[in-house]
C-alpha cells in the first residue's frame, strides 16, 4: 500500500497530538511549496514595480499569480485552503494599493494585522493564558464538550504552559520588530527597501539557520 500522504497546514498541527514524533513544522505551513506560494506574490510584486515603477501592471501580474496559485491547487486536487487564504490577503493590499496609487499602501493591512496580533498577544501573556497555547491546543483537540476540562488539562501541565509562555512572548517580539523596521520605511516611501523588508521579515524564523 502506497504511503499515506502527509497533511499540511492546520491538519498537520492537529495530528501532532496524535503523533508527535511524525509531526513537522514546514509540514504544517504547507511544506516548501506553501513557503514558496505564500511569499511569490510578494516577491513578484515588489520586484516589478521597482523594474517598471507601472502600479497598474504590477498589481495586475501579482493578482493573476495568486489566482494561478489557487488553480494549479485544484487542478491538482490538493488542499487551497493556504492558498485561498493567501489570495484573500493579496487581494486585500492589490486593492488598497490600486484604490489610493501609491505602492506602498500594498503594505498597510500587514501593519494592520501584525499589530493586532501583537496586541492579542500581549493581552494573552498578561492574563497569563498564552495566545499560542490556546490556539495549538484548540486545534489539536477541539473541546466540544467540557471545555474547563479540556482549559485545566494543558493550563496545569506547568512545562507545557511554560513553553506556549516562551513561544507567544517570540512571536510577540516579532510582530513588534516588524511594525518597529517596517512602518518607518513605509513612513519614508522607501518602497523598494520595504518590500525587501517585509520579504525577509516574512520568513517563519524557524527557517533561518542557527548557530
Amino acid at each position: 500500500m502506497a504511503e499515506q500522504k502527509k497533511r499540511t497546514g492546520l491538519s498537520a498541527l492537529a495530528d501532532a497530538g496524535n503523533d508527535a514524533e511524525d509531526f513537522s513544522v514546514i509540514d504544517a505551513i504547507g511544506g516548501p511549496r506553501g513557503v514558496v506560494e505564500s511569499m511569490l506574490p510578494g516577491v513578484v510584486f515588489v520586484v516589478l514595480f521597482v523594474a517598471t515603477s507601472n502600479l497598474n501592471l504590477t498589481i495586475a501580474v501579482s493578482a493573476v499569480l495568486a489566482v494561478l496559485q489557487v488553480i494549479a491547487r485544484l487542478v491538482q486536487r490538493q488542499s487551497v485552503m493556504g492558498a485561498v487564504s493567501g489570495l484573500i490577503a493579496v487581494g486585500i493590499c492589490l486593492i488598497w494599493a490600486w484604490q489610493t496609487h501609491e505602492a506602498r499602501n500594498y503594505y498597510v493591512f500587514g501593519f494592520i494585522t501584525n499589530a493586532a496580533y501583537a496586541v492579542l498577544l500581549t493581552i494573552s501573556l498578561i492574563a497569563r493564558v498564552p495566545g499560542l497555547g490556546l490556539v495549538v491546543e484548540f486545534i489539536r483537540s477541539l473541546p466540544t464538550e467540557q471545555f474547563k476540562a479540556w482549559f485545566d488539562d494543558w493550563m496545569n501541565d506547568q512545562a507545557l504552559k511554560r513553553a506556549y509562555m516562551v513561544v507567544t512572548g517570540l512571536w510577540t517580539g516579532l510582530f513588534v520588530l516588524r511594525l518597529l523596521v517596517q512602518v518607518p520605511l513605509y513612513l519614508t516611501d522607501h518602497v523598494a527597501a520595504l518590500g525587501v523588508t517585509r520579504l525577509l521579515m516574512g520568513i517563519p524564523f524557524w527557517l533561518w539557520p542557527s548557530g
